[in-house]
């Protein structure tokens, strides 16, 4: 992830800042006379050379995308025009299908509120889905959300494109042997996995729905603890969908232009874009042809409007000719689909010096250990640059940082991965840790992590500023039992804490007479409450007391994890004298 520079600003003007001025830049990076010395790219200026997600799990796979710029004029936020209705000249690319706007505006909404830092506006979202699917082929889906055809990218095997193992067993793609990006925000499989939303509420994770991949797409910027008004993290998150210069100035070309105001077109309407990044780039070995991303077909042996090549007539096998003959030559610099993969020489993974006794923390702090996985041959050779993910499991709210349950990271030269921190959250009890090898089904390893209660050692009885409590057979104490929880000193907030009348100092067992409390549905009599939390200041206020026929003295005990106790002395008398007052336990005087 990129550093984060600076404070952070609020959503809106201060994202829309940061895209006018990268988009400016790329403006004079493209004047006559400009020059990059990035193999004839243009550099943006605020943004640096492409650098890969430190996750080591990219969204698309660098898959190809549409390279088509927006207008130089600025889009008309005219009002929506309604079926049929000319749309101005030059303002129809502002125009957005209705139901794929919906769920970029409601994928924003839901990261405002579960990620505020991440600050996403939705015109990224709309700048991806432009570049990733020309808006889901223009709005092609149907009432849900759902494409109409599916949308799959080129066939992952090494041939002119990245070689990406099946890892799905063809459920999103249909291809059980090679991997395809998927749906109107083209996430590969291996991605989806453990990125995959459900944004429209049906139950299910769609790569296919708009709803779904757009929230998994802002979850996907958003990692990481991104600030994305910041235009380090802005170009960080953009480069991690897709590690190329080019594609970063594209996006943030169309999230400028739609910065500047959109509309909403019925869907199926929306205008297709014409230029694909992986035009004249042949496929010189033929695959078995998945649906075509692009409604609009060419003429026969010719590519397709979206700039795809037309399926060949003859699939072959990987690395053979058309007619299973010599293998046919591959561009230079691709990898030959023949070969092993670093992923495919692991044989087991194993545990990279990872402690148990380093994976406890209480509950809402931080994790100090660090989990550690090797990847290795057969030979117990380290294998560098091999996919590890780590996935979350078990009754737990704890995260990875930035709020995730699954993050995917590659192997250094040395073949470790290395999880990002782990965050507890407020359940406690134990978790599981799993890691295992992105695209093999090896067997992982396990790590055991434990969250604790929050402890407090010591209770203050500040019971009405020490006013006695007073209460006649029958009736009710006036006021409630009030205490403070400290642990070394300072206030200790969120700690469980446990209330019983005793009956006696030396027999903690509950009475079965005397004061109680009641039920909050029932009324029934209650001489034991758990449950129960200190607030933000470590105050507990407990349930009103009520006393029976009985008279006498009784005592209430409450103690927390961590030793802290503290015993109140109740009286219940019929002359209405009766009084509480608090009277430490031996251990609760001794600061334990």
């Amino acid at each position: 992830m990129a550093a984060h520079f600076g404070r952070r600003l609020r959503k809106g003007a201060a994202t829309t800042a940061v895209a006018a001025a990268a988009v400016a830049a790329l403006s004079a990076s493209q004047a006559p006379g400009a020059t990059g010395d990035d193999h004839g790219r243009q550099a943006t200026a605020g943004a640096s050379a492409p650098v890969p997600d430190p996750t080591g799990d990219d969204a698309t796979g660098n898959s190809p995308y549409y390279t088509d710029l927006p207008p130089l004029n600025s889009p008309n936020p005219s009002p929506s025009p309604s079926a049929g209705t000319p749309v101005a000249q030059g303002a129809a690319e502002a125009g957005i299908p209705a139901t794929v706007l919906d769920a970029y505006k409601k994928a924003e909404a839901e990261l405002r509120a579960s990620k505020p830092g991440c600050n996403l506006p939705w015109q990224l979202l709309a700048a991806i889905g432009k570049v990733e699917s020309g808006q889901a082929r223009g709005g092609e889906v149907d009432a849900s959300g759902t494409t109409l055809r599916p949308i799959l990218g080129p066939v992952l095997d090494g041939n002119g494109f990245a070689l990406i193992k099946d890892t799905d067993h063809g459920a999103y793609d249909g291809n059980a042997q090679y991997d395809q990006a998927v749906g109107p925000m083209q996430f590969i499989p291996s991605t989806w996995a453990w990125a995959g939303r459900d944004g429209n509420g049906d139950g299910k994770k769609d790569p296919n729905n708009i709803y779904d991949a757009a929230l998994a797409a802002g979850h996907y910027l958003c990692r990481g603890d991104r600030d994305l008004s910041q235009a380090a993290d802005l170009h960080g998150a953009i480069l991690g969908y897709n590690n190329s210069q080019d594609y970063l100035n594209t996006v943030l070309s169309w999230m400028e232009y739609y910065s500047k105001g959109t509309y909403s077109v019925p869907d199926g309407t929306g205008t297709a874009p014409g230029h694909r990044s992986d035009d004249g780039t042949p496929r010189t070995t033929p695959s078995t042809p998945a649906e075509p991303a692009n409604p609009h077909q060419g003429k026969p042996g010719s590519k397709d409007q979206g700039g795809r090549p037309s399926p060949s007539p003859t699939p072959s096998k990987p690395g053979g000719g058309q007619d299973g003959g010599d293998p046919a030559p591959r561009p230079p610099g691709t990898p030959d689909p023949t070969t092993p993969t670093p992923t495919d020489t692991v044989d087991h993974l194993e545990n990279a010096g990872t402690a148990t006794a380093e994976l406890t923390a209480t509950a809402g702090d931080a994790f100090t250990g660090t989990i550690s996985t090797r990847a290795e041959t057969k030979a117990g050779a380290a294998v560098a640059r091999v996919r590890i993910r780590f996935t979350i499991s078990g009754d737990t709210d704890a995260t990875f940082t930035g709020g995730e349950d699954v993050a995917t990271v590659a192997t250094d030269s040395k073949g470790v991965a290395k999880a990002p921190a782990l965050q507890a959250g407020e359940k406690t009890g134990d978790f599981k840790v799993t890691a295992t090898v992105v695209g093999r089904s090896l067997k992982g390893v396990d790590y055991q992590a434990t969250v604790t209660e929050r402890p407090a050692d010591t209770l203050t009885a500040t019971t009405n500023g020490g006013t006695p409590l007073t209460c006649t057979p029958g009736g009710e104490f006036a006021d409630q039992v009030q205490l403070k929880a400290t642990y070394k000193g300072a206030v200790a907030d969120k700690v469980a804490a446990t209330a019983t009348l005793i009956k006696s100092a030396t027999d903690a067992t509950e009475n079965d007479k005397g004061p109680y409390f009641k039920d909050a549905t029932t009324g029934k009599a209650e001489r034991t409450l758990t449950g129960l939390k200190t607030d933000a200041k470590g105050l507990l206020t407990l349930p009103k007391l009520y006393a029976d026929d009985t008279t006498g003295t009784f005592l209430l005990r409450v103690t927390t994890p961590g030793g802290g106790t503290l015993t109140v002395q109740l009286r219940v008398a019929a002359d209405g004298t009766a009084t509480a007052s608090p009277s430490p336990s031996p251990s609760a005087s001794a600061g334990s």
